[in-house]
């Protein structure tokens, strides 16, 4: 069973930084976009929005409201993808879930919380 390993999430104020990991287990990796999305808590119906997505071949896709402040990256030596994120805001207080997409395959984390205190 594939499992994705997040790690970097925490407390931090805003306008600084944090970075985000997440290493899937098995074989997956080099085959998978992976990315990340995020689910803000407390509002009722709210979806899971995409944060950032990065293909196979480094092509990469940001939500709307990333506005140039976060940045995707893969590591294939070391299979793992990376979420560096800046300029935060209490807006972008969140779960945030690392995805795998491999075929029509699609793999999720268990979540790791950011809390951007003003």
């Amino acid at each position: 069973q594939v499992q994705l390993v997040e790690s970097g999430g925490g407390l931090v104020q805003a306008g600084g930084s944090l970075r985000l990991s997440c290493a899937p287990s098995g074989t997956i990796f080099r085959s998978s976009v992976m990315g990340w999305y995020r689910q803000i808590p407390g509002i009722p119906g709210k979806r899971r929005e995409l944060v950032a997505v990065i293909a196979t071949n480094g092509n990469t896709n940001y939500g709307d409201f990333v506005k140039g402040r976060f940045i995707i990256t893969r590591d294939n030596a070391k299979m793992t993808v990376n979420l560096q994120m800046k300029s935060l805001e209490p807006e972008d207080t969140a779960a945030y879930y690392c995805s795998a997409v491999d075929g029509s395959n699609v793999y999720w984390g268990n979540g790791t919380l950011v809390t951007v205190s003003s």
